[in-house]
């Protein structure tokens, strides 16, 4: 007997393919009624024989489109209208919107062939997409996704490109950014004086030039990687001395001739998402040293969009492909914005004229142990949400911090992470962060009730929190937020321990905290020990590591330090170590700290490998770098537990420190010494935790987390002792991941109806 059902799916379902994958489906079962597009999601209207309905709807979740992404779906019973046909109807809108907008997706294999080929209508054309492929998040400004609520709307299709758009069997069936030469955007080579030229550019990259390039969600500075002039030309232009430049590889066959590549880095290159996977180079002379100086690791990504494709050309291999921005500003979108910014660095710009509605990042990864991790969570991965353990009483939005900054909107269980903002104590990204809230906010179709901020008075997404009329606001301690995101990300709603290891967080002693251990539940996380607190002797010191180090040597030894600080802190001028001794004697312009990158910074000073910071965590990256870990027996250092908190003394560690010092022992030997005394010190800290509480799952969180040979040294530790250890692998250990952090702590305490006193609860 005929019975009528109507389908309705919710997820990542538009924007891949999943209309005509229906049409085709019910094709194949005999389904007569229709599908459409709506602001909820896709609906599907069937009537046939109930067992062959059970069998459509069966396949369909179990073998969607590739880029689909179901995340609620469910199946009713209606009257009959007795359909003759499967159609697909046009979108709808209604006022309730449960779509979740696809991340931009890198080139497909099927749209490669095309652009490769001599004879396709397509050949060398840099935009060319499909349902399978093609941007998405970057040119979307409203849903449902159709074309005309996106930057393609300027472009009307041809009539070829109209044929395959509306042919349900044919892959670009409703792909919303279909084009084609005939009809879509175009590429404009041209210099500063407005002089333009034929071709992509490859003749100004072989001659050493740097080229502003107009990308998927934003503009590259592009250079030949294998041309030291070119590469040191940017690095001197941009002003960026130290921090290390991306390069984008024709292929995987060019990644293996630069470096190690395991299956599972080689599958994260070619995912979807196609992110910059941090890679150990194989030999340290094969490209220019102004690329990644001071360390071993490459940051490589592969092309994900046609134009990247054919920038390998005339024997181009590997790039240069770094963010187009000035001094930590936002990521360049705008072509006029582009010539002016960029002049003086970019010799050449290749520009095309479709918008970039949100601008986007690249994201940064790693394989560590197995694992994928985040460095950035950007293109390719946002707008796709991170499913919360517990359903949050209300709309929250998690403000983040100051660095490394996202914001998090919930909805239902859903936990919708910004793509990364930078560094918004500069205009310009506290700018995008103001903009993009309310874009997150029509995407999503709500209005936040709850709002969550960091602690730190300062942060300028805490002043705009706090300024907020109408909303109840909860501040978050920093720390407890890393842990809180670790948990939520592994969908913990029991108690656990946790070891946040970072740079600096506003404690609520009003102490920079930083090497902290909790115990508890978001809502009531006790901080059960620290590392013991050291003056930080004004914030220059985080850009001076060799300040830090002196430091710490003379709070320790007191006027021997100075003597050490003589022999091994040459950076640091006899008349600067005078000032900081009369600065640390009178605590003029200091703040007790804990930090454990602080840590890092002074040991990587202390033994010259790194004595000026460019970029944050400089020091403690290249003190990694040296590190040799083979059989490095761990340091000395102090676990006082007569009171809690307990606290971490690191007396006796600088003692053994400066003893090899003084023996000749090779830096790297003591720097890998010092990766095993941390990471000691923290399991002997969770063993006491453990005794205390019997619980023995552990949560690891903070930048120095994304320090590899620490994460596994310990992990691999943790495990022989028993320690069920929880990490990141959905959003940053960094600062990146503290939004969803926020968020959580905040979701429990209100639906657990409790007061901490961590949650500073205000209601507006």
């Amino acid at each position: 007997m005929t019975v009528a059902r109507e389908i309705r799916i919710e997820g990542v379902v538009q924007g891949v393919g999943f209309r005509p994958f229906v049409f085709r489906l019910a094709s194949e079962f005999g389904i007569k009624g229709w599908v459409l597009n709506s602001s909820e999601g896709v609906t599907i209207w069937a009537e046939a024989e109930e067992e062959v309905i059970d069998g459509f709807y069966r396949e369909i979740l179990a073998h969607p489109p590739k880029l689909a992404i179901i995340v609620n779906h469910s199946i009713e019973p209606r009257e009959i209208k007795g359909y003759d046909h499967f159609f697909i109807k046009h979108s709808e809108r209604s006022d309730h919107k449960d779509v979740i907008i696809s991340p931009d997706v890198s080139t497909c294999d099927d749209c490669f062939r095309e652009i490769t080929d001599p004879n396709d209508r397509r050949y060398h054309y840099p935009f060319t997409n499909c349902t399978n492929c093609g941007p998405r998040f970057t040119i979307i400004m409203d849903v449902p996704y159709d074309r005309d609520k996106t930057t393609m709307r300027d472009f009307p299709m041809c009539p070829d490109c109209a044929r395959e758009f509306h042919d349900p069997m044919f892959r670009r069936f409703h792909a919303q950014p279909n084009c084609c030469p005939k009809c879509g955007p175009q590429t404009t080579l041209r210099d500063l004086e407005g002089n333009v030229y034929p071709g992509l550019g490859h003749e100004f990259l072989k001659e050493g030039k740097i080229l502003a390039v107009k990308g998927l969600g934003g503009f590259h500075l592009v250079c030949d990687a294998t041309n030291r002039e070119s590469v040191a030309a940017l690095r001197k232009r941009k002003i960026r001395e130290f921090k290390p430049f991306a390069v984008m590889c024709k292929d995987l066959d060019v990644v293996k001739r630069y470096c190690h590549l395991s299956p599972q880095e080689a599958e994260l290159l070619e995912s979807p998402a196609h992110p910059i996977v941090i890679l150990k180079r194989r030999h340290l002379d094969d490209l220019p040293p102004e690329i990644a100086p001071g360390i071993h690791t490459l940051g490589v990504m592969l092309p994900y969009t046609p134009l990247h494709y054919l920038l390998f050309a005339e024997g181009l291999e590997i790039l240069v492909m770094t963010s187009a921005n000035i001094s930590d500003d936002p990521l360049i979108i705008d072509n006029d914005e582009a010539l002016k910014k960029l002049k003086g660095i970019a010799d050449y710009f290749l520009m095309h004229n479709r918008n970039i509605y949100n601008r986007c990042d690249d994201s940064v990864t790693a394989v560590v142990g197995g694992d994928v991790q985040f460095y950035r969570r950007a293109r390719g991965y946002v707008p796709l949400p991170v499913d919360l353990p517990v359903d949050p009483p209300g709309v929250i939005l998690g403000c983040g911090g100051d660095l490394k900054s996202t914001f998090c909107m919930t909805k239902g269980r859903g936990a919708y992470l910004s793509q990364h903002l930078g560094d918004i104590n500069h205009y310009g990204n506290y700018q995008q962060f103001l903009y993009t809230i309310p874009r997150f906010e029509k995407m999503l179709d709500v209005k936040p009730e709850i709002v969550v901020y960091d602690l730190h008075p300062d942060y300028m997404a805490t002043r705009w929190a706090k300024a907020l009329q109408g909303l109840r606001k909860i501040g978050v301690q920093h720390h407890q937020a890393h842990m809180a995101s670790c948990m939520a990300e592994n969908q913990v709603t029991e108690p656990a321990l946790g070891v946040v290891c970072d740079g600096t967080g506003y404690g609520l002693d009003g102490a920079i905290w930083g090497f902290e251990f909790f115990a508890g539940t978001p809502d009531s996380l006790e901080r059960m020990a620290h590392l013991a607190y050291m003056p930080l002797p004004g914030e220059i010191t985080i850009k001076h590591p060799s300040r830090m180090a002196f430091t710490y040597l003379y709070e320790i030894f007191g006027d021997a330090g100075l003597q050490y600080a003589q022999s091994y802190l040459t950076a640091l001028s006899g008349e600067e170590q005078q000032v900081l001794v009369k600065q640390l004697e009178n605590r003029f312009n200091t703040v007790l700290t804990s930090s454990c990158g602080r840590l890092f910074d002074a040991v990587s000073a202390l033994l010259g490998i790194c004595t000026r910071v460019q970029y944050e965590g400089q020091a403690a990256i290249e003190l990694e770098t040296q590190a040799d870990i083979d059989d490095a027996v761990p340091y000395s250092f102090d676990l006082n537990t007569g009171s809690r908190p307990y606290t971490l003394g690191v007396c006796s560690t600088f003692q053994e420190i400066l003893g090899d010092l003084r023996h000749n022992i090779p830096v790297s030997i003591i720097a890998g010494r010092f990766h095993s005394t941390i990471a000691e010190m923290i399991i002997k800290v969770l063993e006491r935790m453990r005794e205390d509480t019997g619980l023995s799952v552990v949560a690891l969180s903070g930048g120095v987390f994304q320090n590899r040979l620490l994460y596994l040294l310990l992990n691999r530790r943790l495990e022989e002792q028993g320690f069920e250890v929880l990490s990141h692998r959905k959003v940053p250990t960094n600062d990146g991941g503290l939004s969803l952090g926020q968020v959580y702590i905040a979701s429990e305490v209100i639906r657990k109806d409790v007061s901490c006193h961590s949650i500073k609860d205000i209601e507006n």
